[in-house]
C-alpha cells in the first residue's frame, strides 16, 4: 500500500467509528459472535442454480464448489469463522456429508497447518451440532 492510500484508509476507518458512536454508542462495544447464525441458508436448488449452473454449466456442481471454498477458508484459519460456518451449512444443504466436510478440512492441514485444521474441525462440529438440535 502507498502512504497516501494508508492515510486515506485510516481516515475512512476513523470517520466510520465516529459515525457509529454518533448513531448508537452501544455499538462501539458490540460483538459479532453468533451473527452468522442470522444468515439464512440457501436451498440446494438455489445454490445449484447460482453456483453450479451460472458460472460454468459443465463445471463443478454446487457441493464441490462449496467444498473447495471450505478448503480455502480452512487455510485462512480462524479469521474466516463466520464465512466457514455459513459455507458448512450450505455444503450440508448441497448434499455434502459430515465425513466429506471433515476430510476436506483435514486435508488442508498440510497447507494451513494443524492449528487451522483444528479450529476448522471445531467450527464444523458446532455446525453439525446445530443441525442435530434442529432435528430434535
Amino acid at each position: 500500500m502507498t502512504e497516501d492510500f494508508t492515510k486515506l484508509f485510516k481516515a475512512m476507518v476513523e470517520q466510520g467509528q465516529q459515525m457509529v458512536r454518533a448513531f448508537n454508542p452501544a455499538l462501539e462495544n458490540m460483538t459479532v459472535k453468533g451473527f452468522d447464525s442470522l444468515m439464512p441458508t440457501m436451498t440446494k436448488d438455489m445454490m445449484e442454480m447460482w453456483f453450479g449452473r451460472t458460472f460454468n454449466k459443465d463445471g463443478l456442481d454446487a457441493k464441490t464448489r462449496l467444498l473447495v471454498t471450505l478448503a480455502a477458508l480452512t487455510v485462512l484459519g480462524a479469521q474466516a469463522e463466520p464465512q466457514m460456518r455459513l459455507t458448512i451449512r450450505h455444503a450440508l444443504e448441497a448434499g455434502a456429508t459430515k465425513r466429506e466436510i471433515a476430510e476436506v478440512i483435514s486435508q488442508m492441514s498440510m497447507f494451513g497447518g494443524l492449528p487451522a485444521m483444528t479450529k476448522a474441525l471445531e467450527i464444523a462440529q458446532s455446525v453439525f451440532g446445530e443441525n442435530e438440535e434442529d432435528s430434535e
